[in-house]
């Protein structure tokens, strides 16, 4: 009977010590508000502040807590950069434009900007942990007046100890054309745009681009494979990841390995969307020291049979 008594009070200890880990890593994976309008986060793996001083730009001062790397540059991760339509720019930096934020129950936290003369449409971001080294971003535009070939750029700035830049091509020539994750070299141009399929190409080729600040002209690259991107480290020993599904990232963009922008930019949406409309596009910006390509490829088929079980 006591040694009864004794496994049924060991095992409720091994129960309530599990919900308490549980609790204790889902307190984790939220934000929590900071000064000055910032949230931060400590995930365990990850640690930073999103919003930084207010700001409506993406994760700033983030670290890999195991290896002490510091992750982001310039205006972060997952920042909003440019917005586009057909031959057309509405501002400058998205990151600039009014917004307003709040936390949401779950621990995950909403930016909204809202419709201006000068923007037909309402922009709003979800940031939502997904894991202690996995960041999903939900993006909502909900349009005013028709908005043709509407485009998100994307914008993600590392920092140097992540140099190298990596798509996911359906045909690398450096493979004997076979599927692959294609290095971005600087011999093939400073700026590199990787597009879904040959019809996005008036999108990206339509004028857009042209428009000021900091025109671009785009070196358009094998087709990508699926919207999957990749830097890692010089060592191999860490990758930041940046992913999103077939149907809501119609080109990837990154320049050359070595360049200091160090940057990663996914396009979303790439479609008309017609006045009073709501559209959702979303991505993944995930860490991991398991760097390989087979190791990458996972993560993403992973994401796409979660997005599917949903």
């Amino acid at each position: 009977m006591l040694i009864r008594c004794v496994t049924i009070l060991a095992t409720f200890l091994v129960v309530l010590l599990a919900a308490s880990a549980s609790a204790g890593e889902g307190a984790r994976l939220a934000f929590t508000p900071g000064e000055n309008g910032e949230y931060r986060f400590d995930t365990g793996v990850l640690r930073g502040a999103l919003q930084p001083g207010g700001k409506a730009q993406g994760l700033a001062s983030v670290v890999h807590v195991p290896s002490g790397t510091r992750l982001d540059q310039g205006a972060g991760i997952f920042s909003y950069y440019r917005v586009l339509a057909t031959n057309k720019r509405y501002g400058a930096m998205a990151w600039d434009w009014p917004s307003a934020s709040k936390l949401l129950p779950d621990g995950a936290v909403e930016v909204s900007r809202p419709a201006a003369p000068d923007r037909p449409f309402e922009l709003i971001a979800v940031y939502r942990w997904a894991g202690p080294a996995t960041l999903d971003l939900e993006t909502t535009v909900k349009a005013c007046e028709d908005l043709d070939d509407f485009e998100v750029f994307l914008a993600s700035y590392f920092h140097e100890a992540l140099p190298s830049p990596y798509v996911y091509v359906a045909a690398d020539p450096d493979a004997e054309g076979k599927p692959g994750f294609m290095l971005a070299v600087k011999s093939r141009g400073d700026w590199q745009m990787f597009p879904r399929d040959d019809v996005v190409l008036r999108m990206i080729r339509d004028g857009r681009w042209g428009k000021e600040p900091y025109p671009v002209n785009w070196v358009v690259m094998p087709q990508m494979a699926a919207p999957l991107c990749l830097r890692r480290s010089a060592d191999r020993s860490l990758a930041v990841v940046v992913m999103s599904p077939a149907t809501d990232c119609f080109a990837i963009a990154t320049p050359y390995e070595g360049e200091t922008h160090y940057s990663l930019y996914p396009s979303l949406f790439g479609r008309d969307i017609p006045a009073g409309q709501t559209v959702r596009a979303r991505a993944r910006f995930a860490v991991t020291t398991e760097t390989s390509n087979r190791d990458i490829l996972t993560l993403y088929q992973d994401y796409i049979r979660e997005r599917t079980a949903r």
